[in-house]
């Protein structure tokens, strides 16, 4: 992993923060195992959906330790909330279980959640911008 040059799989963007990183290691059919990065073990999560790996039993998933900055089994790992991570779905991954600490079938739903709260709100802002693009549009022709 390069770090503050390398993009995300899923959204793009660099990764930088060394304590919520993730990779993938999948093992595409005919040919070598392909290690994908990622900014945020929401983005990874989210990403697995609906691929081909999702289900595989050789899947690899690695994630920071929010504390440690270790590489760590996400699927083994425990997610604690509010944390502030790159891209804003709030969970850190840690070593060993913690009361209140989540397993990573619970965090995968936690980050479809936060998903579908950000595409909402992004689906609102799209609607506020042509409502206000219309009506500069109406105010230029009266």
């Amino acid at each position: 992993m390069k770090w503050d040059r390398q993009a995300c799989e899923r959204c793009r963007m660099v990764l930088s923060d060394r304590h919520y990183a993730a990779q993938v290691r999948v093992f595409p059919e005919g040919s070598r195992s392909r290690v994908l990065y990622f900014d945020d073990i929401g983005c990874a999560s989210l990403w697995l959906v609906d691929k081909p790996w999702e289900q595989d039993p050789g899947t690899e998933i690695w994630v920071k330790d929010h504390g440690t900055g270790e590489w760590i089994d996400a699927c083994s790992a425990t997610y604690v909330q509010n944390k502030i991570t790159p891209m804003e779905y709030g969970l850190g991954a840690q070593k060993g279980p913690v009361p209140g600490g989540m397993d990573f079938a619970t965090a995968r739903q936690h980050f479809a959640r936060v998903e579908h709260r950000h595409n909402k709100r992004g689906e609102q802002l799209a609607d506020w911008l042509k409502q206000q693009a219309a009506e500069r549009k109406t105010a230029r022709q009266e």
